[in-house]
């Protein structure tokens, strides 16, 4: 009798064991509740929502074929992203570069790496900033519409066209 008699539980155990499961029931029922309240305010899981507007390139001088691209990128999601390159099937040569100034107000363009785009964010391409540079294969004329894809991280790559402007134009 006395083997049966310690196999039952007594009312002691039982309550130090309901005790010691409060805390962890109550912690996991509290952080439940915090993401709920956040999935449900559209916060949690808001992926990057990127759209490219305002695309222009501007006509190239003489008989050069190099030129300079800019583009209006929105992050209207809830992650940043970053656009890792470009792409154009009109040209042979395509990067992002940087346009900076040195000591001497000269300026100076060099390749631009992986560019963030902030969440909620605008990124405003610019020829005294970030921009894309280009070595067209054929030329063109202001008016004409020439694509690229712009490739994200997160988003992938976004489709677009540039119209060709003469350099000062808005």
């Amino acid at each position: 009798m006395t083997g049966t008699a310690a196999a039952r539980p007594t009312r002691r155990r039982l309550t130090e064991a309901a005790r010691a499961a409060l805390a962890p029931v109550a912690a996991c029922a509290l952080a439940l509740g915090g993401l709920a309240a956040w999935t449900a305010s559209g916060a949690a899981g808001s992926p990057a929502r990127i759209e490219v507007s305002a695309g222009r390139m501007y006509l190239p001088f003489g008989g050069s074929r190099e030129s300079a691209a800019f583009f209006r990128v929105a992050n209207s999601g809830g992650h940043h992203d970053q656009l890792t390159g470009v792409t154009s099937p009109a040209a042979s040569g395509v990067m992002l570069g940087r346009n900076t100034a040195t000591d001497g107000n000269a300026a100076t363009m060099r390749g631009a790496g992986p560019v963030t785009v902030a969440a909620g964010g605008t990124l405003e391409m610019s020829p005294r900033g970030l921009d894309v540079m280009l070595t067209l294969r054929e030329p063109v004329r202001a008016g004409d519409r020439v694509p690229f894809v712009l490739h994200f991280r997160r988003s992938g790559p976004v489709r677009v066209s540039a119209v060709v402007v003469r350099p000062g134009a808005g």
